[in-house]
């Protein structure tokens, strides 16, 4: 797609990036068959496609409008349309790109600001888990929509972390909402690396992986975050610390992942962090990664019989990271019954904040889910990112959990 850049965005990151990447889009349309908000609403300012429409109109020097904002908002970045194109279009970039330069131009009525505000800073602060704990007491109390969006209080295994020392060791982020909301999908990781002789290492002074903010338009927050990660983990990364040095850094939240796993793409300009977020990156596995070398471990030690499951793959793990098929077949290998949805390509509508932003389309694309998904009769629901567990389970009365949950729970 030829771009004419505007003088003021000329020879900067943000319109070299940004016009490197039009300039793959071939104008086919194969994104629009897999976009949900299109496939909700059927309109092309809605698709992939539609959107680099207005965002090149916006870098080419095109005043946007009210108008652009809400059709880049209504984007999951999902980043499905990544996995359709035939050309490589790097999406997720340019849409960011995109929203940094509209969130400028345009001002958001005085709600939006003050909600974007609230999730922004409330969700990695502090505060967050001691205010969900009290949501948590007076759960049965709360209205239908902030009871849909607080879950019910964890089992007690959650404060069962492993003890044993292991010669190879990992590091894990603990994510900013998930030990409040999930704590123990952090313990179950531990507990099964642990069975498979891996020991799991936190770094106290990590916290949001830096996703939250960039995607709320706070880019330079966002970059703040991923830093202070960064220095977070470099000792163990180094061997520095009487720790040792751990071989991978473990995600169990896919959106962090995908997050950790572009930190090179993310502060490539920053001379300071350039080498070390390439590194981090670099050293950074979903659980379901390490799963395969950690079959003959775990196979002797599991219970026969959980009952049949379904499966719902987060679009962080299989558009954004690119891992597609492997928990629900590693799964299968070690016995458990998995269904997926028919259309297991498609987003859940938790999307990070977009089921709060967006309540209406995230409904919609749940129960689109949740309806595929109900054939099996499944005894769970498993998925693998602590938004789409919470989202999904704010519309079944089935229970839906991480994976590696229930794979922690067969083992004897």
């Amino acid at each position: 797609m030829q771009t004419n850049l505007a003088p003021q965005f000329k020879g900067t990151r943000d319109g070299d990036e940004a016009e490197a990447i039009l300039r793959k889009c071939v104008h086919c349309g194969f994104c629009t068959a897999t976009c949900p908000t299109y496939q909700l609403l059927g309109d092309e300012l809605d698709s992939p496609r539609g959107r680099i429409y207005l965002i090149k109109q916006v870098l080419e020097g095109q005043a946007p409008t009210r108008a652009t904002q809400l059709h880049l908002d209504r984007c999951l970045t999902c980043r499905n349309c990544e996995t359709t194109c035939p050309s490589g279009v790097q999406y997720g970039h340019l849409v960011d790109i995109g929203r940094k330069v509209v969130e400028a131009k345009v001002e958001r009525p005085l709600a939006e600001r003050a909600l974007r505000a609230a999730l922004k800073e409330g969700l990695p602060s502090p505060l967050f888990a001691p205010a969900m704990k009290l949501g948590q007491l007076v759960r049965p109390l709360l209205p239908a929509a902030l009871k849909a969006k607080v879950p019910a209080r964890g089992s007690p295994k959650a404060q069962r972390w492993p003890t044993r020392s292991h010669p190879r060791k990992v590091l894990m982020l603990l994510g900013c909402v998930q030990p409040a909301m999930m704590p123990n999908v952090n313990a179950a990781t531990a507990r099964v690396l642990d069975a498979a002789g891996i020991q799991t290492l936190v770094a106290d002074s990590a916290g949001c992986c830096g996703a939250l903010r960039t995607h709320l338009n706070d880019v330079e927050g966002g970059l703040n975050d991923m830093r202070r990660n960064i220095d977070a983990w470099w000792p163990l990364v180094e061997g520095l610390t009487s720790q040792g040095k751990v071989e991978a850094i473990v995600m169990n939240a896919s959106g962090c992942g995908v997050a950790v796993k572009e930190y090179g793409h993310a502060l490539a300009h920053d001379p300071d962090y350039a080498d070390k977020a390439q590194r981090i990156g670099e050293l950074t596995r979903d659980i379901s990664q390490l799963l395969p070398t950690l079959l003959p471990a775990l196979r002797p030690r599991l219970r026969k019989g959980s009952g049949p499951l379904a499966y719902h793959s987060p679009c962080t793990l299989q558009h954004g990271q690119q891992l597609r098929g492997d928990v629900e077949a590693l799964l299968r290998e070690l016995g458990f019954a998995v269904g997926v949805a028919d259309e297991s390509h498609m987003c859940c509508g938790s999307a990070g904040t977009y089921s709060v932003l967006q309540p209406l389309l995230a409904t919609q694309l749940r129960d689109r889910k949740l309806a595929q998904l109900s054939p099996y009769g499944a005894r769970f629901i498993l998925s693998a990112n602590v938004g789409c567990i919470q989202h999904l389970q704010s519309g079944t009365t089935t229970p839906v959990r991480h994976w590696i949950e229930v794979l922690d729970e067969a083992l004897t």
